[in-house]
């Protein structure tokens, strides 16, 4: 065990840099920006799709990073953005139509504080009992059903946030030829942010056609030019109520399979085990995502996106995270920010949405590819096959007053699916043999 709770961060120039080792200064401010970039395009999708305010969960997003940094006491490298397994839900939850801020975001908050604690008292439990019996509940095959399921789920409302016009409809086919051709015929650190760039050029067409040559609605940039360029966001209070924070609560089963990925994730790139992390990385993000909640910004998750940095830089250092944390917050306190990204038109949004939700579903088949699940085995066959359906169809069972919703039955369903087919499997770890 270390001798201390933080890191001495010994500097490195060169090579593998650990998490408890740092680049020189200049070095870390840098790829601190490159970490904010990295996380910028889905930490501000999800806000906007579930009509919360981008600069709230942008500031959010960095003290929540911070948070984490403390409770883990800079062990685990990680940038806490957005997580978009609370769109389906919190949409649920307040009725949201899709367009403009959410009238009823304070419901959604109260039902983001309720996930927050709950996630919070697994890590508890973790950090008191150790990480067999998680693994043991979430083996590769329930992780990556449940993954999968979140992208799924989203589908439809991907494609109605798109709009009914001709134009956007095009519009949204153009964003998706843009975002996978910046996936396939770019290299380095433009590839990696792919979702960003390809936002960027499709907003550009956009413009060109929209402002440009009239065919389609032309974006409005008065409240752009009239956007303070330092101010405080618009913060929300949470409601508190009972069927909201029931409904939105079981989000935590998902950001546990989340951290559980990424702990794995990282200890395979450092060479380091983190599992002893596990119980305060849980408890750190549920933490982040209470206090997020209490603010009006989005719950709050790891971020695959910045992993994918990580292992590209071979940089590993928690102080990296540090200066991203601080960047997104000075990007919180810019209004004029906020208004740049309430220009977004829908159909470029619902455009990088289908292709976002897409690489979800995607990320949940591939935990069971790295991970060798068997599928000739019938338990893990039946547990992947009705979660994906359950989660897919919205399948919603109600008890009283109560409804969970298809994100809620698919998680809970593969959990115990498995645990209840335990015994007439060949394999009990859900991994294949060899």
């Amino acid at each position: 065990m270390p001798d201390t709770y933080f890191p001495r961060w010994t500097e490195k120039t060169e090579g593998v840099i650990a998490p408890t080792e740092r680049l020189p200064w200049p070095q870390t401010f840098a790829l601190g920006i490159q970490h904010v970039v990295a996380m910028f395009g889905a930490t501000v999708l999800a806000p906007l799709i579930m009509g919360f305010n981008p600069n709230v969960a942008i500031l959010m997003s960095g003290v929540g990073t911070l948070l984490f940094f403390l409770v883990v006491g800079g062990r685990v490298p990680s940038y806490l953005g957005s997580s978009f397994a609370f769109i389906g839900v919190v949409i649920a939850a307040t009725g949201y139509a899709g367009s403009g801020p959410n009238a009823n975001i304070g419901v959604a908050l109260g039902g983001i504080i309720a996930c927050g604690a709950l996630y919070a008292a697994i890590g508890v439990a973790v950090m008191a009992l150790g990480t067999g019996w998680i693994e043991r509940f979430m083996p590769p095959v329930v992780t990556g059903a449940v993954v999968a399921v979140i992208g799924l789920n989203l589908a439809p409302i991907a494609v109605k946030s798109v709009g009914a016009a001709t134009f956007d409809g095009w519009m949204a086919v153009i964003t998706i030829l843009l975002v996978g051709g910046v996936a396939v015929f770019t290299r380095g650190l433009l590839q990696k942010l792919l979702i960003l760039a390809g936002l960027v050029a499709a907003y550009g067409v956009y413009i060109v056609l929209a402002n440009g040559m009239g065919l389609g609605k032309p974006i409005a940039f008065s409240g752009l030019a009239n956007a303070a360029w330092f101010g405080l966001p618009a913060f929300a209070a949470p409601v508190f109520s009972a069927e909201a924070m029931l409904l939105i609560a079981p989000v935590a089963i998902i950001l546990v399979a989340e951290n559980l990925g990424h702990i794995k994730a990282v200890s395979a790139m450092t060479g380091q085990d983190l599992d002893r992390y596990m119980g305060r990385a849980f408890l750190g993000d549920g933490l982040a995502t209470m206090v997020a909640g209490g603010a009006g910004g989005t719950g709050v998750t790891t971020y695959a996106e910045n992993i994918g940095v990580m292992a590209a830089t071979k940089v590993y250092s928690s102080l990296v995270f540090v200066v991203a944390a601080c960047v997104a917050i000075l990007l919180g306190f810019s209004p004029k920010f906020g208004a740049l990204i309430q220009t977004i038109p829908s159909a470029v949004l619902g455009g990088v949405s289908i292709v976002v939700f897409g690489l979800i579903a995607v990320a949940g088949a591939r935990i069971w590819v790295a991970n060798k699940v068997d599928f000739s085995d019938n338990r893990n066959l039946i547990v992947a096959a009705v979660t994906l359906v359950l989660g897919a169809g919205d399948f919603t069972l109600k008890i009283g007053g109560f409804a969970m919703g298809g994100i809620g039955t698919a998680t809970f369903g593969a959990i115990l699916l498995y645990a209840l087919l335990a015994g007439g499997s060949r394999d009990a770890s859900g991994v294949a043999d060899g």
